[in-house]
């Protein structure tokens, strides 16, 4: 794989060639079909997934047996980094909604790696550090807004993490999941989020052609900080 293959993905991206060449020596193909299980929560946490092609969900089961979707994972997204980083065991389920391919790394030939590139622990921390604040801005998002700003915060999040953060006036996004997925993701249930959706439809903020939606970011940013004026 060559080294623009693993900047895609932002737990490498600051890496140096040489290291990103080593990377390639010591992944091995991996893949799944839809529906298959990647891995379980309470799993040994010894290796990671780089995705190269295909979408996963994470998730938690709740006591009550209802599935919590935590998030959507496709290429460019990795999985069961955690795990390898702490050597705890696996912290949710993950699963593929469709067939999905990836790079597999062993905890073991990761750390060694390490050893040869210390770059490689300091990457991955600022990674860890990104994460939360993204994990900070997403449960904030399911306490403190409206649904509908909530929404608008979800598409805008995706969009940056295809675009950067410099997002175009319009943009197209195709989701991919469905409104039940999405609802869970929202923290609400799907009636309300249909109602939701034809609500930002209305306003101009989404316009569906197709699978896709074409995106109003102004629009979206205004919808997403109703309280800012």
């Amino acid at each position: 794989m060559k080294a623009s293959f693993w900047r895609s993905f932002p737990l490498f991206e600051a890496l140096d060639d040489a290291a990103l060449r080593d990377l390639g020596t010591i992944a091995r193909p991996g893949g799944w079909t839809a529906g298959e299980t990647i891995f379980q929560r309470g799993d040994t946490g010894d290796w990671l997934l780089a995705i190269d092609d295909g979408r996963v969900r994470l998730s938690l089961l709740t006591q009550g047996g209802k599935e919590l979707t935590l998030r959507h994972a496709g290429p460019g997204d990795t999985l069961g980094e955690m795990a390898v980083f702490d050597h705890e065991p696996r912290s949710a389920d993950a699963v593929a909604l469709v067939p999905t391919t990836g790079l597999v790394i062993l905890a073991a030939d990761l750390a060694r790696l390490s050893d040869r590139h210390p770059r490689l622990l300091p990457s991955m921390a600022r990674y860890f550090v990104r994460r939360l604040r993204e994990t900070t801005e997403q449960l904030e998002s399911i306490a403190l807004y409206p649904l509908e700003a909530r929404m608008a915060r979800f598409i805008l999040f995706t969009l940056r993490q295809l675009n950067g953060d410099g997002l175009p006036d319009v943009a197209s996004l195709s989701l991919q999941i469905s409104q039940s997925e999405l609802a869970a993701v929202l923290g609400a249930s799907r009636p309300k989020v249909n109602r939701v959706i034809q609500t930002l439809t209305a306003e101009g903020a989404l316009t569906r052609d197709g699978d896709t939606w074409r995106c109003d970011t102004t629009r979206l940013l205004a919808l997403a900080e109703p309280d800012a004026d």
